[in-house]
């Protein structure tokens, strides 16, 4: 019986460290999405043309940075095995982040120049000339967020994988205050400040940036068991093996992200198409959705973590536990939202707008619909978050790369198209087409994971 016992304690204690581990990262993430909700709340009030022109801009930059910042977030995993074979590896943790810092730079300025291509994809798509006017406009300014905004993932990725993730929760909940007061001000010309409308928006994006990247500079001098690693210390210096490999480890993570991000970027213009209503119906269905997400997305960094801290010990038994309980917590949280979005789905709009009001009434109905095909996902898009989150801590991220790819933008995109432009379906068609990519995702992610011992994945290079 002892064996059992033993057992079952490890899968308790494995329970409680994933747990202890996530829900700060939850909770970060859920700040940070209320981040981006107030920039929604704020430009929703200025009419239905600037919050498309907002969403288009939105989804060629959040495309980019959540890419890029995938890429630096290499560092997370580098950093668990780093621990897990040698704690407390001052100076190799310290290296790791330092190039990771560097790459968020060189790859953050590249970044902002693809931004710059949102004129002419907008042209090339169709999408009408008031509302390419307005996301130009307000895409100039918005890139100025991307390297503050990148470096500050960086960090938040060292402070996480170092044990304090609260860290990140603390700073994004006062970047929401930032961000509220700036919008309120720059938006509407309140507190003294110029009325810029959609600009105002974009400025307030760059002050909550610039404030969140110095909150994690000062906690982490502050902070003396982060503050020994010294990471900005001898910043000139390179560390070129540990640089290739973030790149090497990051680059298919960040390809995977485009991926999935892509597809929903290209949603954006394909409902463009549609018109304003659905453009609009669309941006507050997934945000919505994207809140939703934010918990098996934070469970994924912990389980990344976790994972990849057990692959640094070569502990096998112990990733499978840290992957498989990360997994079965994402999953059944998402059952929940599925639930709130088929039962509640104008409560949860109401976040964004007034659901009642004669104004909306197009929009929230075609984001209700939208929302009824979001929960029939919520479970797929939850496990395979998961799972690439626990095959990221074996570093294994070619394959997944190759996986999302496949799955997003074969049956995905190619289900979208067929029904939104071929069907009487339109934006319904589209939605169906992302939630088929993201069911052929997590079933060909969740069974890798299930073979990671056959394929030799939980063997370190």
């Amino acid at each position: 019986m002892q064996p059992e016992t033993d057992t079952a304690a490890s899968w308790r204690t494995e329970i409680a460290a994933t747990l202890k581990l996530s829900w700060p990262l939850v909770l970060a993430n859920l700040l940070q999405m209320l981040i981006y909700a107030v920039d929604v709340i704020f430009i929703a009030r200025l009419g239905e043309v600037p919050l498309a022109a907002a969403s288009l801009a939105v989804s060629l930059f959040g495309l980019v940075l959540w890419s890029l910042s995938s890429l630096t977030g290499a560092v997370a995993p580098v950093i668990a095995a780093e621990l897990g074979e040698r704690a407390p590896a001052l100076r190799p943790i310290r290296r790791a982040t330092r190039m990771a810092l560097w790459l968020g730079i060189i790859v953050g300025i590249g970044g902002m120049g693809i931004c710059l291509l949102l004129g002419p994809i907008s042209r090339a798509t169709g999408q009408q000339d008031s509302i390419i006017g307005l996301s130009t406009d307000y895409n100039a300014l918005l890139i100025w967020s991307m390297v503050p905004m990148i470096l500050a993932s960086v960090l938040r990725n060292f402070v996480a994988a170092l044990g304090r993730p609260f860290f990140a929760t603390a700073i994004t909940a006062g970047g929401i205050v930032v961000n509220s007061i700036a919008n309120y001000a720059f938006i509407f010309g309140n507190l003294g400040a110029p009325e810029l409308g959609l600009r105002g928006a974009a400025i307030a994006t760059i002050l909550t940036t610039l404030a969140t990247l110095a909150a994690y500079i000062v906690a982490i001098r502050l902070n003396r068991d982060l503050n020994r690693y010294h990471i900005f210390g001898r910043w000139w210096a390179p560390d070129w093996q540990r640089f290739r490999d973030i790149v090497r480890i990051g680059t298919p993570i960040a390809l995977t992200v485009a991926a999935e991000a892509g597809i929903f970027g290209a949603a954006a213009f394909l409902m463009g198409k549609f018109g304003a209503s659905q453009l609009a119906a669309h941006t507050l269905a997934l945000q919505v959705a994207a809140l939703a997400f934010q918990v098996p997305f934070g469970i994924g960094q912990a389980a990344t973590i976790r994972v990849g801290f057990f692959y640094g010990a070569r502990d096998s038994e112990g990733m499978k536990r840290a992957g498989w309980t990360a997994i079965i917590i994402g999953t059944g949280f998402m059952a929940s939202t599925a639930l709130a979005m088929v039962m509640a789905p104008e409560l949860l709009l109401s976040i964004y707008v007034d659901p009642d009001a004669a104004k909306n009434a197009v929009l929230v109905s075609f984001a209700v619909r939208y929302l009824m095909i979001a929960a029939a996902f919520q479970l797929f898009d939850g496990l395979q978050a998961v799972a690439a989150g626990a095959l990221r801590g074996l570093q294994d991220t070619r394959v997944p790369m190759w996986i999302a790819i496949f799955s997003y933008w074969i049956p995905g995109f190619g289900v979208a198209l067929a029904l939104g432009f071929a069907t009487p379906l339109a934006g319904m068609g589209v939605w169906f087409g992302l939630a088929i990519g993201l069911t052929v995702a997590a079933i060909l992610l969740i069974w890798r994971w299930g073979l990671r011992e056959k394929l030799a994945l939980t063997q370190r290079q």
